[in-house]
């Protein structure tokens, strides 16, 4: 048996439709409010970007204008639990570059604030990496009970039996 894995070589998977609406919400409300708050103050946001010195001056406002409101969409969609797959994708690949980002200044020694939640947000340090982490497996657990989902639902169409859960 491979470490992690449950005999039959399976990943353990969150099936609790609760928990995932659970997880929706947490994740979903996370992106809302950061979003929110740098969709009402883009020029402090625009700083916090500039102060990762890793996007070309003439990205940086654009990033700051648009990337709030990609949060809050991908966040409001989850919440309302609308286009679930797309926007957990949406969201993990948020999170994966936001990790790389934070990562990427840690190593280069940039000492600056996230700018995760405009003036409330914290400094860029390895416990963010964390945080971003656990959020990111929240996305990808809500991502794979949507295409266990998918899956069951199309074995039922087809008239295939349901697969047994060991």
């Amino acid at each position: 048996m491979e470490r992690g894995r449950p005999a039959g070589g399976r990943i353990a998977v969150i099936r609790s439709k609760w928990l995932l609406l659970v997880l929706r919400l947490i994740v979903g409300g996370v992106f809302v409010w950061a979003g929110a708050l740098k969709i009402a103050d883009p020029l402090e946001f625009a700083q916090s970007i500039k102060n990762y010195q890793f996007f070309p001056h003439e990205l940086i406002f654009f990033i700051a204008i648009i990337l709030p409101w990609v949060e809050v969409l991908g966040g409001g969609f989850l919440i309302l639990g609308i286009f679930k797959r797309s926007s957990a994708v949406l969201i993990a690949l948020l999170l994966v570059g936001f990790i790389g980002l934070v990562g990427l200044a840690l190593l280069r020694g940039i000492d600056t604030s996230c700018g995760c939640f405009g003036r409330f947000s914290r400094k860029a340090d390895f416990s963010l990496i964390l945080a971003d982490g656990l959020l990111l497996f929240f996305s990808l657990s809500i991502l794979r009970g949507q295409v266990l989902k998918r899956e069951a639902m199309a074995r039922r169409k087809a008239g295939s039996p349901p697969k047994k859960i060991r």
